[in-house]
């Protein structure tokens, strides 16, 4: 069904570019307004608290005003290139490419309809333009939800009201206001300062949304950074654990080439993944000997824990698969839902190695730290078994080639007077870890 829907969305698209292009007379215009979308699909602000929205949203209302409904058509799916770097499945690439192409035709139609003029002569008919771009712009988020909600029917998986309800009425109006703002880069590029105006307002409008994405970002991380500094007023030996499994995961997402969105996420999934802990009694996280199977139950609550606590913040939406999931293995012994190999989230797996790498090269109450180098060693001999193979080969090629800062020297040293026991990173681990035997350690 999935693969009918976006087949019909892709004719239709297809069909609509040709007959676009048949009534296109001025193709160097069109090509620099392509340009522009292209350039503004790079930039994002923050629509709703949930929501973003990239400037080629804005931009498309001005190719309305300045080349005409049929080129709208045409320049509509090069605001998408940007986004389309997302490790996506590709069947959702090609409909997020084919779906802008009869949305844009809706609103060109209303365009039309409205009998709005465009080019120089759109400066005399101004009230009429504005109906007329307000009315694109409506018509043009109808047809798009429609089809989103056509695909999510399609594949069963949740209700389209639910998207409706969660994203297209709260976003709404502020996408019309938005929308709207297009005709700031139209009218003064007719008025006689040409492609020169969309420089002008594109730069203006991306240093406003850069700020706004800076501030966002400043709020983030002033939110981490007070849920990590509770986590580790509870245990002195994980101190800065976070901050390096976080730094670690980047290491990979960089070498890994995932676009920025991707990295950031990843970022701050390392970050949170053991916000969870916050939940757990301390008594049970400093406890210097063995934990019984309550004490281990406790432990292992702390990944459902975490994304408990990081539910109700909009921005960490992506990261909860991640904080979720990353104590599962890979031959599926883990935890919390047993998952194995591709099913575990990808950023889960990421963490789950980053996780174990940094919890054995840090002293812990019941053993002092392992070299770097026999750690990788660890993790290479659990390939298969407890990490994803080809992550772990990426990793272990990062850390050869661009070292490890580890744990800080000043960090407690082991409790002499504890009994054997283990980490709960620890349990990510095989034999080679030291978690063979009950979760508790062994005898």
């Amino acid at each position: 069904m999935v693969r009918l829907v976006v087949s019909s969305i892709a004719a239709l698209a297809l069909f609509l570019m040709v007959l676009a292009l048949r009534h296109i007379d001025d193709f160097g215009l069109l090509a620099g307004l392509c340009l522009i979308m292209l350039a503004a699909g790079f930039f994002k602000f923050g629509l709703t608290r949930d929501d973003r929205m990239s400037l080629d949203s804005v931009v498309l209302t001005a190719v309305y005003v300045l080349a005409g409904p049929w080129a709208a058509i045409v320049a509509s799916v090069f605001g998408y290139v940007a986004a389309a770097r997302s490790p996506v499945p590709v069947i959702r690439k090609i409909f997020a490419f084919a779906q802008r192409v009869p949305a844009a035709a809706a609103g060109s139609l209303v365009y039309t309809l409205v009998g709005a003029p465009f080019g120089a002569a759109a400066l005399d008919s101004m009230p009429r333009v504005i109906v007329a771009s307000l009315g694109a712009a409506i018509a043009h988020q109808v047809v798009n939800a429609a089809l989103v909600c056509l695909m999510i029917w399609s594949e069963g998986k949740s209700r389209p009201l639910d998207f409706i309800v969660r994203v297209v009425a709260p976003t709404f109006v502020p996408m019309l206001g938005y929308s709207c703002v297009g005709l700031l880069l139209a009218v003064p590029w007719l008025g006689g300062l040409g492609p020169f105006a969309a420089f002008l307002v594109l730069v203006a409008l991306a240093r406003w949304a850069l700020s706004q994405y800076e501030a966002e970002k400043d709020a983030q991380a002033a939110t981490m950074r007070a849920f990590i500094q509770v986590i580790e007023t509870k245990d002195l030996y994980t101190r800065g654990h976070s901050e390096r499994v976080s730094a670690g995961v980047g290491m990979v997402g960089r070498r890994l080439r995932l676009p920025e969105d991707r990295q950031q996420a990843l970022e701050h999934a390392g970050l949170l993944h053991d916000v969870g802990k916050v939940g757990v009694p301390t008594r049970i996280i400093r406890k210097p000997g063995r934990l019984d199977d309550a004490e281990m139950d406790a432990i292992r609550l702390h990944p459902a824990r975490g994304v408990e606590l990081i539910g109700n913040i909009p921005f960490l939406e992506e990261v909860k698969s991640a904080v979720l999931h990353h104590h599962e293995k890979y031959d599926g012994t883990g935890y919390p839902a047993g998952l194995s190999g591709t099913n575990i989230p990808y950023f889960a797996r990421i963490i789950g190695i980053v996780d174990a790498f940094d919890s054995l090269t840090s002293t812990r109450s019941y053993r002092p730290a392992r070299g770097v180098e026999e750690t990788l060693a660890i993790l290479l001999e659990d390939r298969y078994t407890h990490f994803d193979p080809q992550l772990v080969d990426v990793f272990v090629q990062v850390i050869r080639a661009q070292g490890w800062q580890a744990a800080a020297a000043d960090q407690p040293a082991p409790d002499g007077s504890a009994a054997v026991s283990i980490d709960h990173d620890d349990l990510s681990l095989g034999s080679s870890g030291g978690a063979a035997g009950s979760a508790a350690g062994p005898e």
